[in-house]
């Protein structure tokens, strides 16, 4: 009887020992499946960037109008939300430092373009991208202007919309007439620049967004997204740069303050601002020289640059 449990203790150790090692094999089995498959979560390099920006090039291209229209009044409206938090982020700041406030609301208006990328959306600005497909002779030139045209139209009315929504909504009395006096001073400086100054703000802008969005193509998680998108948009936003698309909303919200609201405008002080705001002066002397200037600089110093170096053909 003693032998048996003595055997019946050694075969528990021995059976305990084999489910350790068995374990012990397994856990080794996952750690080694685990370790190569870490690299996963590594950025794309701006090769794989390229190939990735021509295939969502030829997505974009190939997109049934009515769906891209509708994306695009999303992305529209989306903008002009970022647009408001940029707004409520300076209203009221008149007394700080130029510099600070600005990095603030370039901050706060980075918040649209992250609906944008991260909810999906279709905008004018970061379609100029699309030019890599259209390079690489996967999308034809009517397919890319199609694009831009819907898109660019949807954009329009979603801003617009949303402009009149945050004015039938009261905001710009908030905080005292701050929020409203911010946005009259922010609408009448966009048509203050001169045709020439007004493209060249627009290079650089849509520059740094359509840099905001290659980087988004590195990416393989959302937050890795949020993070490439952030700082290119704030720097545009803090440095002064002109996004037609932004714009799209800034002005027209300032021009239905201005119609609708005279006694607001009256009573702070703010009629010539007002009244330097017209529908014709901002589209001749913003929103044509800016796109031009969007187009430029998304186009060819973002699109073209990388399509040249990455994947243009090669005669070796």
């Amino acid at each position: 009887m003693r032998r048996s449990s003595a055997s019946t203790g050694k075969n528990a150790v021995g059976g305990r020992e084999l489910r350790a090692m068995r374990v012990g094999d397994i856990m080794r089995t996952d750690v080694a499946t685990i370790r190569p498959e870490a690299t996963v979560i590594d950025a794309l390099l701006p090769p794989e960037m390229a190939r990735r920006a021509e295939e969502i090039g030829v997505g974009k291209a190939a997109m049934a109008p009515v769906s891209l229209l509708a994306l695009a009044v999303l992305a529209g409206a989306f903008i002009a939300l970022g647009g408001v938090f940029a707004t409520t982020a300076v209203a009221g700041a008149g007394g700080a430092p130029w510099g600070p406030g600005r990095v603030l609301a370039g901050g706060a208006f980075s918040l649209g373009f992250i609906l944008v990328i991260v909810g999906g959306a279709e905008l004018f600005t970061g379609n100029n991208l699309i030019v890599m497909a259209w390079a690489s002779g996967r999308v034809g030139t009517s397919a890319l202007l199609r694009n831009w045209t819907i898109v660019f139209a949807g954009n329009f009315l979603g801003a617009v919309a949303t402009a009149l929504l945050v004015y039938v909504a009261g905001i710009h009395r908030f905080g005292g007439g701050a929020w409203g006096v911010a946005a009259l001073s922010i609408a009448s400086a966009k048509l203050g620049f001169g045709f020439v100054q007004a493209v060249a703000l627009g290079v650089l802008a849509n520059a740094l967004v359509c840099l905001a969005v290659w980087l988004t193509y590195s990416a393989r998680t959302t937050p890795d997204r949020v993070l490439a998108i952030v700082p290119p948009i704030s720097a545009f936003v803090a440095a002064g740069f002109e996004h037609s698309i932004a714009n799209m909303y800034f002005v027209p919200l300032g021009l239905f303050i201005a119609a609708f609201d005279p006694a607001f405008v009256a009573a702070r002080g703010i009629a010539t601002q007002a009244e330097a705001l017209t529908w014709a002066g901002f589209v001749a002397s913003n929103l044509v020289p800016v796109t031009i200037g969007n187009l430029i600089g998304g186009s060819v110093l973002v699109g073209a640059v990388y399509w040249f170096v990455y994947l243009r053909p090669r005669h070796e």
